[in-house]
């Protein structure tokens, strides 16, 4: 795939979305313990039991007196939602029947109309980033800049990414009507869904015999992909390479391990500590690919997560060279078990550290070479990106 291509999908947005990723809420459920019974003889309240009563009153309260009927499990989502949102944890969430199943699929394929959406800052409506290539999107007309505005002939103007991605994702083979707004005209397709690999990974021989290969995310396809562009590339006989993680916000830390081990032979990727301080040292899993050539890494302030794990690990070990901006500063792990009603917590079980121990938590990891992005520039194209000037001349300044 050549590089100059992948620009649809290396838009500059804070964090645009696969419309097939949710967004997080939060959430809690509890049994049934009356006021009356906390206060009858013998009835006495460990700390827990005494902190969940307020919230039976509460319920009690609602369902008994509130002027229309009321729907349990709403309140207990709602309820749940309060509970995980007084964590003040930004990475943690409750997520809700609908959208958990999608949350928890890593699988790196889809099942929608294929684009890549963005909320507007200012209006707060939801548009679309990028159409990707060969999905049912494309195929229908859909255009970037195209406005959600009505799903199957619902108004979805106001809706949050997360509730937008509970409608226009589905089932292969299934029918949605989408409608947009196209500058000041309206839109209207009725589109097949169908399933698509997120296209991950672009590559290509740019400068000097330099390689270039940029990553999106990391989910469980991306080793093999990371593989397939090595082989098209011919990676040993490349001068050099750049390995352009900016725009990823991360994704699983499995397929960080099977990535970062490609790069390190053997020696510690990262190190985990958990609530009792019990720390997990984890290791180079194997399958290193022996590249002897100099490596740049590129990354910015939206660099998150699994990319993290990456850079650090190649930071602390010396095997590539750190150029960009500080990273977003993401050092903690999510696990997502699930719920009795479906619906799943997003929770923070564990911290993470860099090969020497260094937690990178609301600092990022600062490379060797800083250099700013300009607004105006575009991805992929080296006279307009910066980042990637720089990491082209410093791969030459190597063999000088």
């Amino acid at each position: 795939m050549n590089w100059m291509a992948a620009k649809w999908w290396r838009s500059r947005f804070s964090m645009s979305l696969l419309l097939a990723f949710a967004v997080f809420a939060v959430g809690f459920a509890a049994g049934r313990l009356s006021y009356s019974d906390a206060n009858t003889p013998g009835g006495a309240l460990n700390d827990v039991e005494r902190a969940f009563a307020p919230f039976q009153e509460a319920y009690s309260i609602i369902e008994s007196r509130y002027i229309d009927p009321v729907d349990a499990e709403a309140l207990v989502d709602g309820a749940i939602k309060g509970m995980v949102d007084a964590l003040g944890d930004a990475h943690s969430g409750y997520i809700g029947p609908d959208l958990c199943p999608r949350s928890r699929d890593f699988s790196g394929e889809f099942s929608g109309i294929g684009v890549i959406v963005k909320t507007d800052e200012e209006t707060g409506l939801i548009q679309v980033a990028s159409v990707i290539p060969n999905t049912p999107a494309e195929k229908a007309g859909v255009l970037p800049g195209d406005i959600f505005y009505e799903v199957d002939g619902s108004r979805v103007t106001g809706f949050s990414q997360a509730e937008l991605s509970a409608l226009v994702p589905g089932p292969p083979g299934t029918a949605v009507t989408v409608g947009f707004k196209r500058g000041q005209e309206f839109v209207t397709y009725e589109i097949i869904r169908d399933s698509f690999e997120m296209p991950n990974v672009t590559y290509d021989i740019i400068g000097d015999d330099i390689a270039y290969i940029a990553m999106l995310d990391f989910h469980d396809l991306s080793r093999s992909q990371l593989e397939a562009a090595f082989e098209a590339i011919n990676i040993t006989s490349a001068s050099g390479l750049i390995f352009d993680i900016r725009n990823n916000p991360g994704g699983t830390l499995a397929s960080a391990i099977d990535v970062g081990s490609a790069f390190i032979e053997d020696g510690v990727l990262l190190q985990q500590i958990s609530r009792d301080r019990t720390e997990e040292v984890t290791r180079a899993s194997g399958g290193y690919r022996d590249i002897s050539i100099p490596i740049v890494v590129l990354v910015d302030e939206t660099s998150a997560s699994a990319s993290e794990v990456i850079a650090g690990a190649m930071q602390d070990h010396g095997v590539a060279t750190i150029i960009g901006e500080t990273t977003f500063g993401k050092g903690t792990v999510q696990s997502l078990p699930e719920l009795s009603n479906g619906g799943c917590l997003r929770i923070t079980t564990r911290r993470w550290l860099t090969p020497k121990e260094n937690w990178i938590h609301k600092q990022g990891i600062i490379p060797e070479i800083i250099v700013e992005w300009n607004p105006g520039a575009g991805d992929g194209d080296a006279e307009l990106d910066p980042q990637l000037a720089a990491a082209i001349h410093y791969l030459q300044t190597q063999r000088d």
